[in-house]
């Protein structure tokens, strides 16, 4: 009887609540209920080599909020490739994937862009391709007029970069050979590089061709033979940068460059001076000419042969840029031996003293500094804004000028832009300046900063077009490079040009631009003419949406 009443009692019960519930979900005011996932969403995919396509396992992935850097899962790639995130809340992510042997990338990475993975936008998610590039590795040989190895030398690898939108080849890494002759860079992302080598033959001996009295040594011809030195050398066994042989390194490359190095007769060059009782002994520097303003120390020896007369001897032949303390640098081909130094001299230095404004703020962000970029694409000097907004440059060189400022904070880089430049009463808008030699320039600038994001969708035929780079082009680029900005569209075509300064500009998206040199007019140009126009005008904006969508146009 009592296990039946218990049977009798929990039925009773069991029925109870079904009829509760019954009423409760058929009564006006309830809501049906939603499953618990119904406002996340999924990103999966795989991860593969980018040289060959095959699935790479044990990848360590992550998907990152990029509003709120914060908010990041982490998981890492199955035996076939497979990954996947589950619970993503709508958002954008910057999906990111790292394994030993491969390089660290972003999902369909550029430079420093990549395409964020955007969840609730109405286009897929869960079938990604992340491919990572498998680290490529290059050992370089040196060796001598004898196939022997050289000892000692010093490398240097270049790249070449298109970050600022000419085509420039940068000082990359540098090591020195062994004594096999060899020395090896691994970890090479990806792109073209070149290598240079400069060294001193060990055998080498450099008498000095002077004597005390000024007058040529007789004595140095016994050993002339001896008196050689190698020229800067790279590979392709050329003295001429703009002849070196370029390596393309490819995901997953072993790549193998040897360079001959063969012996000149050295050149021994004058030079006089004197201690001026302050500074001492004001010395002249030489230095080769390498890459794009690049340069290189010559491995020479410098001697004094009586008061106030030097020699400087183990030079090969070749272009050189001479320097004098107190003047700007000069490029000299040296190719006689016994050139007198004092007879090259660049134009005198000049100073710049800044005082500093920034429009629509009261105080001045700190840490500002002030930055000037030469005509080339090279940087000049680089001088802080104090917090009375003044700022001075010195050993200025004469030429043209983009001054362009910035600041860094805990939230990255904010960009500013020089809005006019004052100087003597003349007042001119952009960026430009012209020092001139031996000058001391006193000028005011006024900035503003880069507060206004630029943003739009890029389209294709009608369809979101992820991946493809985003040029912003300011008015007249040539005198604006630093107004210049840029992004890649992210996965439902959306894209943000961030930090933009008052000013009229054009918006344009490009397939596959990543190797054209963007901030030359004469390349931008044909873009900028079916691009959409947008102004700039209000300093206290803080974002701008495009009323129409970019439509993606082909590289040419």
């Amino acid at each position: 009887m009592r296990t039946e009443r218990i049977l009798y009692l929990r039925n009773v019960f069991f029925w109870m609540l079904c009829f509760v519930a019954i009423v409760d979900a058929q009564s006006p005011g309830s809501k049906p209920q939603q499953p618990t996932n119904s406002k996340t969403f999924r990103v999966a995919g795989m991860v593969v080599s980018a040289a060959d396509g095959h699935a790479l396992a044990r990848a360590n992935i992550s998907l990152t909020d990029t509003k709120n850097p914060q908010n990041k899962q982490l998981t890492s790639s199955s035996e076939t490739g497979h990954f996947e995130f589950n619970q993503v809340a709508k958002g954008k992510y910057s999906l990111v994937g790292t394994k030993r042997g491969f390089i660290s990338q972003a999902y369909n990475q550029h430079e420093q862009f990549s395409t964020a993975i955007v969840t609730g936008a109405d286009v897929p998610t869960d079938d990604l391709r992340l491919q990572l590039p498998p680290a490529a590795v290059l050992s370089v040989r040196v060796t001598d007029e004898t196939s022997e190895p050289v000892r000692k030398a010093s490398v240097m690898l270049y790249r070449e970069d298109r970050t600022t939108g000419l085509r420039r080849v940068v000082s990359f890494n540098g090591s020195s050979t062994d004594d096999l002759g060899s020395c090896e860079f691994a970890h090479l992302s990806p792109g073209v590089y070149f290598v240079g080598v400069t060294a001193k033959p060990w055998y080498a001996v450099h008498p000095a061709t002077m004597r005390a009295d000024g007058q040529d040594d007789p004595s140095a011809s016994e050993v002339h033979s001896f008196d050689v030195a190698y020229p800067p050398t790279y590979y392709g066994d050329t003295m001429e940068p703009d002849s070196a042989t370029p390596i393309t390194a490819k995901g997953g490359d072993q790549l193998q460059a040897e360079i001959h190095l063969s012996p000149v007769p050295a050149l021994h060059l004058v030079f006089h001076t004197a201690d001026d009782g302050s500074q001492g002994i004001r010395m002249p520097m030489l230095q080769e000419v390498g890459f794009d303003g690049t340069e290189l120390k010559p491995m020479t020896e410098i001697r004094n042969v009586s008061a106030g007369i030097f020699e400087m001897v183990g030079l090969s032949p070749g272009k050189y840029k001479a320097r004098w303390p107190g003047s700007s640098p000069v490029e000299v081909d040296i190719a006689t031996d016994g050139q007198n130094l004092n007879e090259v001299r660049g134009e005198a230095f000049s100073t710049i003293s800044a005082s500093v404004r920034v429009l629509g703020e009261p105080k001045l962000p700190q840490p500002l500094y002030l930055r000037l970029r030469a005509a080339d694409g090279n940087n000049g000097a680089q001088a802080k804004v104090d917090d009375k907004g003044k700022a001075s440059f010195a050993n200025v060189s004469p030429g043209k000028y983009n001054v362009f400022a910035m600041t860094f904070g805990t939230s990255g880089v904010k960009p500013y832009s020089v809005w006019q430049i004052s100087s003597e009463g003349n007042v001119t808008p952009g960026t430009s300046l012209n020092v001139p030699a031996g000058s001391s320039l006193t000028v005011s600038l006024s900035l503003v900063s880069g507060m206004v994001n630029v943003e739009g969708f890029a389209k294709r035929a009608g369809k979101a077009a992820p991946g493809v780079m985003i040029v912003l082009v300011p008015k007249d680029p040539d005198e604006n490079r630093d107004l210049f900005r840029r992004d890649q569209s992210d996965l439902d075509g959306s894209f943000s040009l961030q930090g933009v300064v008052p000013g009229s500009y054009t918006v344009v998206a490009i397939e596959d631009g990543w190797d054209m040199d963007w901030s030359l007019p004469s390349v931008i140009e044909p873009y900028a003419k079916n691009g959409q126009a947008v102004i700039i005008s209000d300093l206290h904006e803080h974002s701008v949406k495009l009323p129409e969508a970019i439509e993606v146009q082909p590289h040419r």
